[in-house]
């Protein structure tokens, strides 16, 4: 098939739909579920094998079944979960706590569970103050979370150009803005641009309370504690938390991907068909309006609307010629920061690590979030090296152990643990990804050897995902999780680009759904619903 001028001829029409949508990643899907849920055709091309994106449980050894990339369960919005009945199609999240249990070199550990009480009397340990401050903080932040979670579900404005209906739009906000009241309004504008670490400083005095709080704001972001800005990703996983608390806690049965496989249950039972290893090759035009997309077979699927939930990388360049985009859109799409820092490590384990401090009822400890996060001063210090193009030599670990809630993943005996390492930038001074992924396991492996003494010895099999093979094999750019990084120069109207953050991109009938949108990421599905809502307006 090829363009001629503007037109699209010799076209090879596999199927004629009113939407295709590019990507099976849980944005896509929920995009795709709502559409189909109003009445809508739609066809959902995905190039692997497997749904899910990010969201994806993967079988590393014969026996073992991991969550790749994401663990517990996700920040997904129940409205998404309830409105397309997630769990009548095979969702089952069991609840964990404690929500994180933060370990001491020494062995004090301190555990944060859902109980407001019994975490005030962990944290009594470090300070009776801050014992005495934590109920009054969760009650404060927990409101404004509220507003925060209520701008999730909007459409931005059209920043620079505001019209009557962006502020329609805004309505909705209303209501949680009256709630919250005009002097907590004014927290919420205070805490946006803020430091986590100033934050928590006005609030506690202990740093290793302070080290177990602030690692959720490092969540999907490349900054460091002591960094401006922050405290928008500290309040935006707050808000997607869904447990009253800052970050969010429980474990999907079968790994990330029964979520992804639930979404596409729902979406076939609303009429969505889904192909699976359908490569789309690029977008097609007629009269400068995407009318349909190309696989690298040659096959051509028609449709009135085309929506993209891949990155912006892959949606503008790889898929678009780029004479049909305005030179400030690409210049915009070429500055968008990604800046990933993240890696994971799987490991399959004899037997549950024996850490310090842990001298009973490991099952019940161990099943949430485990944290190396000693205190706020570690944290940043892990983050400094990234700004001069090196990894940290004392990383920021966030551990997972999935099997003590769900057995299953594990054909026998054998536990599983999942770490994410922090912070490991894309972009390295020295060295390489592919040269410097077995120093990465030993770092990793040295590390919670600190807290788990012999950990070394109950390893079976370890498989290191690095910053480069989230880029190469999972398709993030820059190793990042979330199509560009969490920051205020790239949320709400200014999400993915400024003048583009309503879903709707700069080609008619092409609409956007990612990760790369607003709310961003997450694994929440929000930005589909959201997406959804657009396109039935339109």
């Amino acid at each position: 098939m090829e363009i001629n001028g503007d037109k699209l001829v010799d076209q090879k029409i596999k199927a004629k739909k009113d939407v295709v949508i590019i990507g099976g990643g849980v944005n896509g899907l929920v995009a795709a579920a709502y559409l189909a849920k109003a009445g809508r055709k739609v066809i959902l091309l995905e190039k692997k094998g497997r749904l899910g994106g990010i969201a994806v449980t993967e079988e590393f050894f014969p026996g073992y079944k991991f969550s790749s990339l994401a663990d517990g369960a996700g920040y997904l919005s129940p409205t998404v979960a309830s409105d397309l009945k997630l769990s009548q199609h095979g969702l089952e999240i069991v609840p964990v706590d404690p929500i994180v249990y933060s370990l001491q070199p020494d062995g004090r550990n301190l555990m944060i569970s859902g109980d407001v009480s019994a975490t005030s009397k962990e944290i009594s340990k470090f300070s009776e103050a801050d014992a005495k401050a934590y109920p009054r903080f969760l009650d404060l932040l927990g409101k404004l979370s509220t507003l925060a979670e209520s701008m999730l579900y909007l459409t931005p404005p059209d920043l620079p150009e505001f019209g009557f209906k962006d502020g329609i739009d805004l309505l909705p906000l209303l209501k949680p803005v009256w709630k919250v009241g005009r002097k907590d309004i004014m927290q919420v504008v205070r805490i946006l641009p803020m430091p986590v670490s100033d934050i928590l400083n006005e609030w506690f005095e202990s740093d290793e309370v302070k080290g177990a709080i602030s690692a959720s704001a490092l969540i999907n972001n490349s900054f460091g504690p002591q960094e401006a800005g922050s405290g928008y990703n500290f309040l935006y996983n707050w808000a997607g938390s869904n447990n009253g608390h800052f970050r969010s806690s429980g474990n999907v049965l079968g790994g990330m991907g029964a979520l992804s496989n639930a979404l596409a249950n729902a979406a076939k039972s609303l009429g969505v068909e889904i192909k699976l290893n359908t490569f789309v090759e690029k977008i097609v035009f007629d009269n400068y309006v995407a009318s349909g997309v190309e696989t690298n077979n040659g096959d051509h699927y028609s449709a009135k609307t085309i929506v993209s939930s891949a990155n912006m990388n892959t949606t503008f360049i790889n898929l678009l010629d780029p004479y049909y985009l305005d030179q400030m859109f690409i210049k915009h799409l070429k500055n968008i920061k990604y800046r990933g820092t993240t890696a994971r490590i799987h490991f399959v384990l004899r037997e549950l690590p024996s850490f310090r401090g842990v001298n009973g009822n490991a099952h019940k400890l161990l099943s949430g979030h485990i944290q190396i996060s000693p205190t706020m001063t570690y944290l940043q210090k892990a983050y400094d090296p990234i700004k001069y193009g090196r990894y940290s030599a004392n990383p920021y670990l966030d551990i997972f152990i999935p099997t003590i809630s769900d057995p299953s993943m594990s054909s026998d005996e054998s536990h599983l643990m999942s770490v994410t390492v922090k912070f490991m930038p894309y972009h390295l001074r020295e060295g390489d990804w592919k040269s410097l992924r077995d120093d990465l396991a030993k770092l990793v492996i040295n590390k919670i050897g600190e807290y788990a003494p012999g950990f070394e010895k109950l390893i079976k099999h370890q498989k290191v995902i690095t910053p480069l093979d989230l880029e190469q094999d999972y398709d993030l750019p820059e190793g990042n999780y979330v199509h560009g990084e969490m920051s205020l120069a790239q949320f709400m109207w200014m999400r993915p680009i400024p003048g583009h953050a309503q879903y709707r991109s700069p080609v008619k009938n092409l609409y956007l759904c990612g990760a790369a949108t607003h709310p961003g990421g997450g694994i929440t599905g929000i930005n589909g619903k959201n997406a959804a809502r657009e396109i039935l307006k339109d």
